[in-house]
């Protein structure tokens, strides 16, 4: 099983794509800027799109990936690409995006009864079967509904998991429920340097000294992946996160970075 990076970032600039993963071929967690980098026919292999919150830098590419494929997806008879979310996160992409204003309803296009989008709802705790891979919805803590993802290797890993948190702040639920799973990556956002530590605490994002203090309920040693990082911040950011006293391997998060089980 593979999960590529399409995107890391926490904002745009050249080199630098917003929050996206690609699971297998046919499965996006997170929908930011980074799926631009796909091919159209890889766009169109696409079947599912897991949302963890509504945020642009994580949806942006919903629409603009829905425009794409709608003619091929129709012309093969395909079924319409489900989008996978809270209530509230399908709700905001409905009055917000696919309001005939901001962009077109394409889960009413090309007509009602053969979209190319249909959003299905989900919630905190369900543990999804999507295209043959099951998928644990995680708690996380955001200045909107939020969640994280936890994707299960399956019997050949031991049921390792790949486990991506969401944009998130401190979150005590999260790691009572990590606690209880095999972990083989960990893939964490650190948003800001600790310079910014007010900023992130008001947004509900990790600072390095933050992510020390959540890893700390970690135990033993895990493969940890930060993401999220502003552009222009990196360096700030893991040369505090390199200074955290800590069992696990960190490293930064690289869109093209291919994590295998």
């Amino acid at each position: 099983m593979n999960i590529r990076v399409l995107g890391c970032s926490g904002a745009i600039a050249a080199g630098f794509k917003t929050t996206a993963f690609l699971l297998g071929d046919d499965v996006l967690i997170d929908a930011g800027t980074g799926v631009g980098d796909l091919s159209l026919a890889a766009l169109a292999r696409i079947d599912h799109i897991l949302v963890s919150h509504s945020h642009l830098d994580h949806v942006l590419s919903i629409p603009l990936l829905a425009d794409s494929v709608l003619r091929m997806r129709a012309q093969a008879q395909r079924p319409p690409i489900q989008v996978h979310a809270l209530p509230q996160t399908l709700d905001a992409l409905r009055r917000h995006i696919f309001n005939g204003v901001i962009w077109p309803d394409f889960t009413r296009l090309p007509d009602a009864q053969h979209p190319v989008l249909s959003l299905h709802p989900f919630e905190i705790g369900q543990r999804l079967s999507v295209a043959g891979y099951e998928i644990e919805v995680l708690s996380a803590a955001h200045s909107v509904p939020a969640v994280g993802f936890a994707v299960d290797g399956g019997p050949a890993t031991g049921h390792a998991h790949w486990v991506f948190t969401g944009d998130t702040g401190p979150n005590p639920a999260l790691w009572l429920r990590l606690a209880e799973l095999k972990l083989s990556h960990l893939v964490i956002e650190t948003a800001f340097s600790d310079e910014e530590q007010q900023l992130a605490r008001i947004s509900q994002h990790l600072c390095p000294s933050a992510l020390g203090r959540e890893l700390a309920h970690l135990s033993g040693s895990v493969e940890v992946h930060i993401t999220h990082i502003k552009p222009g911040e990196h360096a700030a950011v893991m040369t505090e996160v390199a200074a955290l006293a800590t069992s696990h391997r960190i490293s930064a998060l690289q869109a093209g970075q291919v994590m295998q089980f």
